[in-house]
């Protein structure tokens, strides 16, 4: 049941991230999950380094984290793959 919240919250999580970012990312809800489960480990990793938090913790700081991790995801998948499209 754990992973089903976990993907959820991604799901949600991949969803703001893309509404933040300006510009068109065409990508499915599968992978707008993975970008905010993503997101989320960069986040938490993020959060824990600057608090005393675990990177498994849920707070208000993870949940932003979360959010400015998967924008980190994103701008770097923008970057690669346009990079590849030029080339």
């Amino acid at each position: 049941m754990a992973i089903v919240l976990f993907v959820v919250f991604g799901l949600v999580v991949g969803l703001l991230a893309r509404a933040l970012m300006p510009g068109r990312q065409s990508m499915g809800l599968l992978m707008t999950a993975l970008l905010g489960v993503a997101g989320s480990f960069v986040g938490g990793f993020l959060v824990s380094l600057i608090t005393d938090n675990r990177v498994t913790d849920l707070n208000t700081a993870g949940l932003i984290g979360s959010i400015v991790g998967a924008l980190l995801v994103l701008l770097l998948v923008g970057r690669l793959g346009s990079h590849r499209a030029t080339v």
